[in-house]
């Protein structure tokens, strides 16, 4: 057995305890967990200082350097996550479509965990936790990987919540992780069967991607964001010129954060006059198509075919000229990747065009993109934005995280 097929095997034992732990033991290990990374948060900020400054080193862009990043201040809402979490309803035994069939069979439907669930991310320590968190209140053992530019952050989180596991009697193989960044090893993590039951990638195209056409697994498709803003005709242009700014710029690397902005060329010159003095306050970079370069001048420079599907996660945005909505919606159902897209207009027929006819996980009328995001629902946290069409769809939170079987009563009934 190699080491990761031993750290499946000890995964798979764990859930057959913790999905019979009940609520209550549930909640006691993520309030140990908690306390835990409050008392000892140092050390986590200590090991995460060392990651950021091997990142600078190696000349890590800056808008992922703050997605590596720990401050004390991102700790206490990491730390008050998981409390959110513990306080949410528990999906697992909840039954639903409990009906007598004709013959007297009584027939229901239980939610139940997934099983292993294998997470597969990026420069994000936070991930690590929140993940964990998620895993363990819906029942769920978790294998975590996470890339070597965080590894000394995700090795001390991951051996402080073990620890937190062990002070409340349940197995701390409930949250491991692996601790071998090499390519080889995530390799065979998605090639786990037997004993992962779903694995979950979390981090840029090229890592999803990888994942989803690799493993053997099955895979729920995680974060991919290449999100538009469609500027109408009848938007509200300073609403317009807001919103693009703080989708852009709230936090340009994360997943929700909008790449591309179509603007009606009808509107597009008096639009821009209002969104310019906002994006250049960032340093927004622009790639603009040539209808939109008359109008930008020399505050932008010509796009490539390739930025109309390019996720930066930076300050950087394609801008795009339309004619219509019906030509905006055609490119984003082209060019997107089902995420998260937006209509900025006060045409309420318009609006309710843009949402039906939008192939995306989450579509919004005159909001940003960047609320898309399990607290933002009122979810809870989250382990990651499904933009797949299976059970899982949005943010995904404690519910997407389990599976149901059916149970059925009897009394001598046979076919």
């Amino acid at each position: 057995m190699t080491a990761l097929q031993q750290q499946g095997a000890a995964a798979k034992a764990a859930t057959y305890v913790l999905a019979t732990a009940g609520t209550a033991k549930k909640n006691e290990a993520l309030a140990a967990i908690a306390d835990i990374l409050a008392e000892r948060q140092a050390e986590w900020l200590a090991a995460n200082a060392e990651d950021v400054a091997a990142a600078k080193e190696a000349g890590m862009r800056s808008a992922m350097l703050d997605r590596l990043t720990l401050t004390p201040e991102r700790v206490a809402g990491i730390v008050d996550g998981v409390r959110q979490v513990a306080a949410l309803p528990d999906p697992i035994g909840k039954v639903d479509k409990m009906e007598t069939r004709p013959n007297g069979l009584i027939i229901g439907r239980r939610r139940v965990p997934l099983g292993v669930i294998a997470i597969i991310f990026e420069a994000r320590p936070n991930v690590t936790v929140d993940a964990a968190a998620l895993c363990l209140k819906s029942g769920n053992v978790c294998i975590l990987r996470g890339g070597k530019e965080a590894i000394r952050s995700n090795r001390c989180v991951a051996e402080l919540m073990r620890e937190a596991l062990r002070s409340v009697g349940l197995p701390e193989d409930c949250i491991s992780l692996v601790q071998d960044t090499s390519h080889e090893t995530a390799n065979e993590l998605m090639h786990l069967d037997g004993y992962v039951d779903v694995l979950i990638p979390r981090g840029g195209a090229g890592l999803i991607r990888a994942v989803a056409k690799e493993a053997s697994v099955p895979v729920i498709r995680t974060g991919e964001g290449v999100c538009h803003i469609y500027i109408d005709d009848e938007a509200d242009l300073d609403m317009g010129a807001r919103i693009l700014f703080n989708a852009k710029c709230s936090r340009p690397s994360v997943c929700n954060a909008v790449e591309c902005v179509l603007v009606h060329r009808d509107v597009a010159a008096d639009f821009w006059k209002r969104a310019l003095p906002l994006l250049d306050e960032k340093g927004v970079e622009l790639r603009a198509d040539p209808e939109a370069l008359e109008i930008l001048g020399t505050r932008a420079i010509p796009a490539a075919e390739s930025d109309w599907d390019a996720e930066y996660d930076d300050y950087i945005l394609a801008v795009r000229t339309v004619g219509g909505m019906d030509e905006a919606i055609a490119f984003i159902n082209a060019h997107g990747t089902q995420h998260s897209e937006a209509i900025i207009t006060k045409n309420y027929f318009k609006a309710q065009h843009f949402l039906d006819q939008v192939d995306a996980a989450a579509v919004y009328v005159n909001a940003s993109t960047r609320f898309t995001d399990g607290g933002e629902f009122g979810l809870g946290a989250e382990i990651g934005i499904s933009t797949q069409k299976m059970h899982a769809r949005g943010p995904m939170g404690l519910e997407e995280l389990t599976s149901c079987k059916y149970v059925i009563y009897g009394e001598g009934q046979v076919r």
